[in-house]
Order: structure tokens, then C-alpha cells, then sequence
């Protein structure tokens, strides 16, 4: 499981512009957003965290890594 700070995530077409990007190169991820603290989590994700960050910030949304959790 990947987790990631979107800061500039603040809306619902943001959450969905955020889960898009993912789901876009990790087809079977599932991505929880929570807006009020502006978090990513990604689960089922086969690829590394630094590239689904990359595909969070080709969406136009700056995304730090927070690291894997278990």
C-alpha cells in the first residue's frame, strides 16, 4: 500500500482527476481519497510509489510519497 500528500487536492473532480491518473497505469489499484487531509492511499498497485506519484503530478497535482505501509 502506497500513500501519498496531494496538497493541491481539494474537491471532488480533484479526487477524481487524482483516482483517473492512478487507475490509468495501475488498473487494479484501489485508491481511498481523503480530502479533508489531503491523502492518497493506494492499494493493489504493482508498480513502485515514485511512479504512480509521477502520473499524480502529470494530472497537475503535486504528490508527495509517505512511504509504503503494510
Amino acid at each position: 500500500m502506497h500513500r501519498f500528500k496531494v496538497d493541491k487536492m481539494g474537491c471532488g473532480g480533484c479526487a477524481k482527476s487524482v483516482t483517473r491518473a492512478i487507475v490509468g497505469i495501475e488498473p487494479d489499484a484501489q485508491v481511498a481519497v481523503d480530502l479533508g487531509a489531503k491523502l492518497v492511499t493506494v492499494s493493489n498497485a504493482a508498480g513502485p510509489a515514485d511512479r504512480i506519484a509521477e502520473a499524480i503530478v502529470a494530472a497537475g497535482y503535486p504528490a508527495e510519497p509517505l512511504g509504503a505501509t503494510a
